[in-house]
């Protein structure tokens, strides 16, 4: 089995990348649905977020309210920290769960671990190939703007809580540009998956 880490910042179009690959025929593991996974209303990390920030980071139905924590942690590095600290040892432990169950029962699969944090977490021993999705800071701040309806000030402020593109770029194996348009993201998606399934 084939493990590829296919990260980016936060509005690089690292969505649109996992689609493709998962139409070339690559199992996909999405980092931000385990996120979502391990935080499901009464699990452990629930309820060790419930306890350190209270329940005004919940919905009424009890749910964490992902936009309410999310603009109270980003307001605050350290809540971020403290954040991260409960949520990671979960979902990497789940991530895990997933590839071991992968690597038993699709031994000849090609699986792409979809993980915006990968270099962050320090995950990426987990995976045999890093793949980034790059676009330029100022194109990156603009469609995080219009994606997430945020201000300049905080959309800037999401993007500094990750490690910059350019240094990300510097770790990758393969680099995917994503600055043009669909079309041409998918023609270098489609050559590096042709260059895997040659290769193995």
């Amino acid at each position: 089995m084939r493990v590829i880490g296919l990260t980016g910042g936060i509005a690089s179009g690292k969505s649109l990348v996992s689609r493709f690959l998962r139409e070339l025929g690559a199992i996909i593991i999405d980092a931000d649905q385990v996120a979502r996974d391990v935080v499901r209303t009464g699990s452990p990390a629930w309820r060790q977020i419930v306890q350190e920030f209270g329940e005004t980071v919940c919905k009424p139905d009890g749910s964490l309210d992902r936009k309410a924590l999310g603009r109270f942690v980003f307001s605050d590095t350290s809540k971020l920290d403290k954040l991260n600290r409960i949520t990671h040892p979960y979902i990497i432990s789940e991530i895990k769960r997933l590839l071991d169950g992968y690597r038993k029962n699709f031994p000849d699969a090609v699986v792409v671990l979809d993980a915006p944090l990968l270099l962050e977490v320090g995950i990426e021993g987990m995976v045999d190939e890093v793949w980034v999705v790059y676009v330029d800071y100022q194109t990156q701040l603009e469609r995080l703007m219009k994606r997430n309806g945020l201000s300049s000030k905080e959309a800037a402020r999401r993007i500094s809580s990750q490690i910059p593109l350019e240094e990300k770029v510097k770790l990758a194996d393969h680099v995917i540009d994503n600055r043009g348009d669909p079309e041409e993201t998918f023609l270098q998606v489609r050559r590096l998956w042709n260059s895997l399934r040659c290769n193995k």
